[in-house]
């Protein structure tokens, strides 16, 4: 950090609050413009809505002329922080800041968000990288300091207020994400739980946008069970169990997404991914303003090479992606859910149906899928041996994986009484 004198000039440290606080401001305005505009389109004639769009963007600018008044108006010293960047093995150089565009993956676990970071990791652009864990625990703490009255008094009493810890949050993030691997043009952060907070992450990272993984809660929960990835809250022995406690995470997930806006977070559906993954790989990269590159394509031929996909050998889904898309575990839970259970699907999981599964299907129809697909899979299947092997010199023996793994934390809280809008 450095120190510096403040008198009548606007400092850029200033400006880029002010425009911070006005995108805040038009986030709220346009979120509320969505709910008018839905409602009442049908009664507004031309004008009016001419007029309503007008008064929108009249108090935008008025709001972030006051803001920069205010920087005019500043005297004293203020603490700015030092030009964040990295630099690369060819000595590029890539600056990064709040205000870039940032990619969040996130999803229930074992949802496909291993498979989607690696494909975008094979793009020359991105770099997303391994699960961090970290990231999902400052945001859990933020949520126990807003939650504690006696917890937030107290930092409100140092002077720690919302504005201080939203800047900290921001860097802690940033710092992790930006140096926890290579350099790159678009930085992207692969931490499933992350989804949970995307409302707030987008607000402190104006320009970031979210993939949220949604996989048939059957197959991520069979995942869950026969891989034993231990979830705070999850029972491993039970299906049902594990099924209602999908049911809520998703809801909630769900619910962020949307609150955050189809041009900010875009579902993506893991079955047609693996099935149609040209069609929605040219989305997705459109969606985050990236040329098309058909090296997200071959994701496997770039496992651990440099610029390519480096994977975990601690991750419970490495064994899976090292190998070229296919169709192999798409319905891997047919006939390992209790007979109970799934007559009871309805009740259980009523997300199934909103998200557009038919919770009856048993074989599920999930599309057809794409002539690649098709031979990727023929291929696994003839040379399968060869396949498990790889799989084996990529992972840890299995004592080092279980030490490695801890609970992932789903953290209900305050969250866990929000409803879904109709």
């Amino acid at each position: 950090m450095t120190r510096e004198s403040h008198g009548g000039s606007c400092s850029s440290s200033c400006v880029k609050g002010a425009i911070m606080a006005t995108l805040g401001v038009f986030n709220s305005l346009h979120n509320l413009c969505r709910m008018i505009v839905s409602n009442d389109i049908g009664r507004m004639n031309r004008g009016t809505r001419r007029t309503f769009f007008l008064t929108v963007i009249l108090v935008l600018c008025i709001f972030l002329m006051y803001k920069l008044h205010t920087c005019s108006d500043r005297t004293g010293a203020i603490m700015l922080p030092k030009d964040t960047y990295i630099v690369s093995k060819d000595a590029h150089v890539y600056r990064y800041d709040r205000f870039m565009p940032l990619i969040f993956i996130g999803g229930v676990p074992r949802s496909g968000t291993t498979l989607m970071r690696a494909m975008l990791d094979a793009h020359p652009d991105v770099r997303c990288g391994q699960e961090t864990r970290i990231i999902p625990r400052i945001l859990q703490m933020r949520q126990h300091w807003i939650r504690s009255q006696k917890e937030s008094l107290r930092l409100e009493e140092a002077g720690v207020n919302a504005q201080v810890i939203n800047a900290a949050i921001a860097a802690f993030c940033l710092e992790v994400i930006a140096r926890h691997g290579e350099p790159a043009e678009r930085l992207c952060n692969k931490d499933p739980l992350t989804l949970k907070s995307a409302d707030y992450l987008s607000e402190i990272f104006p320009f970031a946008k979210f993939i949220f993984m949604v996989r048939d809660g059957r197959a991520t929960v069979h995942s869950i069970i026969s891989r034993k990835v231990t979830i705070t809250g999850f029972d491993l022995e039970s299906y049902r169990q594990c099924l209602k406690k999908w049911n809520e995470a998703i809801s909630i997930m769900y619910q962020k997404c949307l609150r955050v806006g189809p041009s900010r977070c875009m579902v993506v559906y893991y079955e047609q991914l693996v099935l149609h993954p040209e069609k929605w790989l040219r989305r997705i990269l459109q969606f985050f303003d990236l040329g098309w590159n058909s090296s997200v394509l071959h994701h496997e031929e770039m496992i651990n090479k440099p610029g390519g996909v480096f994977l975990s050998k601690v991750e419970r889904s490495s064994d899976q992606v090292i190998k070229p898309v296919n169709l192999e575990a798409l319905t891997k839970w047919v006939g390992k859910i209790p007979e109970d259970v799934l007559k009871d699907m309805d009740e259980i999981a009523p997300m199934l149906a909103r998200l557009g599964y038919d919770p009856t299907g048993n074989p599920p129809e999930y599309g057809h899928p794409d002539p690649i697909v098709q031979d990727n899979t023929k291929k696994i299947q003839e040379n399968r041996d060869a396949w498990e092997e790889k799989a084996m010199n990529l992972l840890l023996d299995t004592k080092m994986n279980e030490v490695s793994t801890e609970p992932a934390d789903l953290g209900q809280g305050q969250d866990q009484g929000e409803t879904l809008p109709p």
